[in-house]
């Protein structure tokens, strides 16, 4: 089917008060894996592309997104493109045409006018090209190898009021807030506060976007969509089952040596753990 837009998914779940995941993809195998996920539990979904994942195709997004842009429209479920944490306005000009039709703008760890700032310049160009934007307000800590913020650090937590200023000012279309989550943990401890979601959920008009979810239990996943959040996003926890299974299968297979083999492990493997973390969220709609 066409390609799928990341702000009618987002929106749809939103007025269903229910949530749409997001997968980050790095490699083919990860784009397969979360389309099969979704065609498996019937869900629609989106393939998230990190600026980092750029960087790890050498800088050039086109043959990571046209890649996935082709597996979506042989979907049999809705599927969208999103371009993750981007801070480099070329990459985010690059966008459109690589079949991007959204982009979370990443300027949290800024003070606040410069954030602000620089995100309502992201959001005006993108919004002229026909883009829906995110961006993050409160920082969600342990990117790029930055340990977590400590819970009562400050900015370790958006505060209402500031967010709705903050929505109201730069025109973005949804806002990440950081509740207790953490990117890239690799174990699902985080406890979110939902006395505070609760309060951006009532001070907020735009959709709500759980990040750092991968080191978030079910039973909080399940609590923090029906507490407002739209969109979670996901990435760690499928290069975790990815890598436990391809190790468990070089050392079951010493002298493996065609990638196929340890690839097919994997991308099953991620498979599996996308059809049940979506089962999750849309249990909690």
């Amino acid at each position: 089917m066409p390609l799928a837009a990341t702000g009618t998914l987002v929106s749809e779940a939103a007025a269903k008060h229910c949530a749409v995941a997001a997968f980050n993809v790095i490699t083919l195998e990860h784009v397969e894996a979360v389309i099969a996920g979704a065609e498996a539990a019937m869900s629609p979904v989106v393939l998230q592309i990190s600026e980092n994942a750029v960087k790890f195709h050498h800088g050039q997004p086109m043959p990571i997104a046209r890649a996935a842009v082709t597996a979506a429209e042989a979907a049999a479920v809705p599927v969208a493109l999103h371009l993750d944490h981007v801070k480099e306005h070329t990459l985010l000009h690059q966008a459109v045409d690589a079949g991007f039709s959204s982009a979370m703008f990443d300027a949290a760890h800024l003070p606040y006018e410069q954030n602000l700032s620089a995100t309502r310049a992201a959001t005006a160009w993108a919004h002229t090209h026909g883009m829906w934007i995110e961006a993050e307000l409160g920082e969600v800590g342990g990117k790029d190898g930055r340990p977590p913020l400590d819970a009562h650090a400050p900015g370790a937590r958006t505060d209402p009021g500031e967010a709705r200023r903050f929505v109201a000012d730069s025109g973005v279309d949804a806002l990440a807030v950081a509740i207790g989550s953490s990117h890239a943990m690799t174990s699902r401890t985080a406890a979110l506060d939902h006395v505070l979601l609760t309060r951006l959920d009532e001070a907020l008009t735009v959709p709500l976007v759980l990040h750092g979810s991968s080191g978030v239990p079910d039973e909080e996943l399940t609590a923090a969509v029906a507490g407002g959040i739209a969109k979670v996003n996901i990435g760690t926890a499928l290069n975790i089952v990815m890598t436990d299974a391809i190790r468990r299968h070089v050392t079951d297979h010493p002298g493996a040596v065609d990638p196929r083999s340890y690839l097919a492990v994997g991308r099953q493997a991620m498979t599996d753990t996308v059809t049940h973390l979506l089962s999750v969220v849309r249990a909690s709609g």
